[in-house]
């Protein structure tokens, strides 16, 4: 299957990468058979990856990476590279590949350290591979001071050096940089296109397969969660249910201080096996004895790794409360297109109930401030706001209409 069935609903992209990934594979095939280089070609050394959550942008990257990679023989007859089943494109995928490297973080931002290590790998030749690909997944969480490593390695890339970076919108990155990318913008997918992946792909059934796309509005992964996640399925049902419990202030404070706990329940889970197995070999690494004492000189090693254990749980706790409150913004969504008496598709059918009764008891105007009220939310926990007080100033918010 060629790796540009991965790209759900993303025609106009994939077309661009079709056309880009040859002029690629004809730029290296004159280069090694010491021919003329094409004049025009839609091939260049950094691209920008742009588009909302769950529209594919990590995804469009890493296919675009395997296509670089590729070494079909199907190319010399015309074929697109990016077959999906040669060695090139199977590594590229799975995130082996000796020229493909993969960054994603689990902390709330990508420092100097980091990027100069990215920018000294850039400037190798390859190895085995037809490109030296680097794939930033989370461009935008790099600091300043990174932004500015990453920009001298943009502005001077080595020749067979290509950076595909992604990032929610161009506004999260350095103005310096991405004038020297190439931007694809991503859409959401089409809700079809979703649930079509899904009983294709993952075998899900139909019937659930367009529930969950309907409800996360084309968000690819929240969708597959959804459906293969018995837990996700809970808490975004108890999600759901939180405008119910805000009817007086006590509610409020009640419902904000459940959200949180179950976002760092969430976070412990995810982080305990984790954490633990990180522990117990940089303990080996560093020769623990017996009863894990470990050697003079390594309590450093030790703290650092807590410090980054520590962030990365904050992090996902932050994560999953924004998980939640995109939910809630879509359930109030709803409760505005009844009010309108909109024909837009209704995400949460489950809760149609609750819907028609919160539209009945109010006013579009209302729900307008109540959704407000919940981007207000987000940006807090963006600045670093105590998640308790953002979440409370939320919910007694939402009570007030």
């Amino acid at each position: 299957m060629p790796v540009w069935d991965d790209l759900v609903g993303q025609e106009k992209v994939s077309a661009q990468l079709e056309a880009a990934a040859r002029d690629a594979d004809a730029l290296v095939t004159a280069v090694a058979a010491r021919e003329p280089l094409p004049e025009a070609s839609k091939m260049t050394h950094a691209w920008l990856f742009t588009g909302p959550p769950g529209s594919g942008r990590s995804t469009a990257a890493r296919a675009f990476a395997a296509a670089l990679q590729c070494v079909s023989p199907d190319r010399a007859l015309g074929g697109v590279p990016g077959c999906g089943f040669c060695d090139g494109c199977h590594t590229s995928t799975v995130g082996t590949h000796a020229d493909v490297q993969i960054v994603r973080t689990d902390l709330l931002s990508i420092g100097v350290k980091e990027t100069r290590d990215l920018v000294r790998r850039a400037q190798l030749s390859p190895a085995v591979g037809r490109w030296q690909v680097i794939v930033l997944e989370d461009a935008d969480r790099l600091t300043e001071g990174a932004g500015n490593v990453l920009l001298k390695a943009v502005e001077e890339p080595a020749p067979r050096t290509v950076w595909l970076l992604c990032a929610p919108s161009i506004e999260d990155v350095l103005p310096t940089i991405r004038s020297r990318c190439r931007l694809l913008t991503l859409r959401t997918p089409p809700v079809e296109a979703v649930a079509d992946i899904l009983i294709r792909r993952d075998g899900i059934e139909p019937n659930v397969a367009h529930t969950v796309a309907r409800a996360t509005q084309g968000h690819i992964g929240r969708a597959r969660r959804l459906a293969t996640d018995a837990r996700a399925r809970e808490r975004r049902a108890a999600v759901l249910k939180l405008p119910l419990r805000v009817e007086d202030v006590g509610g409020c404070l009640k419902a904000a201080q459940e959200l949180i706990d179950s976002a760092s329940e969430d976070a412990k889970q995810l982080a305990e096996g984790v954490d633990v197995k990180e522990t117990e070999d940089l303990k080996q690494a560093m020769g623990a004895g017996q009863g894990g004492r470990m050697p003079r000189g390594t309590a450093g090693v030790m703290k650092e790794l807590e410090d980054r254990q520590k962030r990365r749980r904050t992090r996902t706790q932050r994560d999953t409360l924004d998980l939640a409150l995109i939910d809630l913004t879509g359930f109030y969504r709803d409760v505005l297109a009844l009010q309108l008496g909109s024909r837009l598709a209704i995400a949460n059918m489950e809760a149609e109930d609750t819907l028609e009764r919160l539209a009945r008891a109010g006013s579009p105007e209302s729900t307008l401030r109540r959704i407000d009220a919940i981007a207000a939310c987000r940006e807090a926990l963006d600045r670093n706001v105590a998640p308790l007080l953002a979440v409370e100033a939320m919910t007694l918010a939402l009570r007030a209409g």
